[in-house]
């Protein structure tokens, strides 16, 4: 059974930022990078952003989009799960849902991006499969981009190329009890 079983992954609603964004500082170990999710993404992005909760409490979320401007692409923009619950398989479960969207609407590839500080979320993308992008910089030894909307004021890019490899899953489990879910009209 998946470790995800128990929870409730469902498409992200407008009144869900402001539970996101309450937990974003914790959730990012004190750096707060609220500005940066503005509300409007959960207006025009509910189709393709999805909110895991356990009992009404939030557990873990992702917000992404299908790209207006390349065609085959589509962008993950934040995702963020609660401390506890990290190594639980829920990262990899919301970045398979997004997957899954994004080859149904027949995109070939899925870009993302984090901070050159974020070394957990660095080798997250990386055991997903991601491969990181070149960029204008290297720092400690990563392509980096500079990017001076972030505090740090560089990025790492990554792209997966969902042509090349299975959509990250949590388990099968998990594929099976989200098609239980839809078709059940609760997802």
């Amino acid at each position: 059974m998946s470790p995800c079983s128990g929870l409730l992954i469902r498409h992200a609603q407008p009144h869900d930022w402001q539970r996101v964004t309450a937990v974003m500082p914790q959730w990012w170990g004190g750096r707060d990078l609220r500005v940066m999710l503005p509300s409007i993404f959960f207006e025009h992005f509910r189709t393709t952003s999805f909110v895991a909760e356990r009992e009404e409490e939030l557990v873990g979320f992702l917000v992404g989009f299908l790209c207006p401007t390349h065609a085959d692409e589509a962008y993950v923009h934040f995702a963020g799960v609660h401390p506890v619950w990290r190594r639980a398989g829920l990262a990899r479960d919301l970045y398979g849902r997004f997957c899954e969207v994004a080859r149904a609407d027949g995109r070939r590839s899925v870009r993302a991006v984090t901070s050159v500080v974020n070394r957990d979320s660095i080798a997250f993308h990386q055991r997903l499969g991601f491969l990181l992008l070149p960029g204008d910089l290297e720092i400690d030894g990563l392509p980096a981009t500079g990017e001076p909307s972030v505090p740090e004021g560089a990025i790492v890019r990554f792209e997966l190329r969902l042509d090349d490899l299975a959509a990250p899953a949590a388990a099968p489990e998990a594929a099976t009890e989200a098609a239980t879910r839809q078709t059940e009209g609760r997802g």
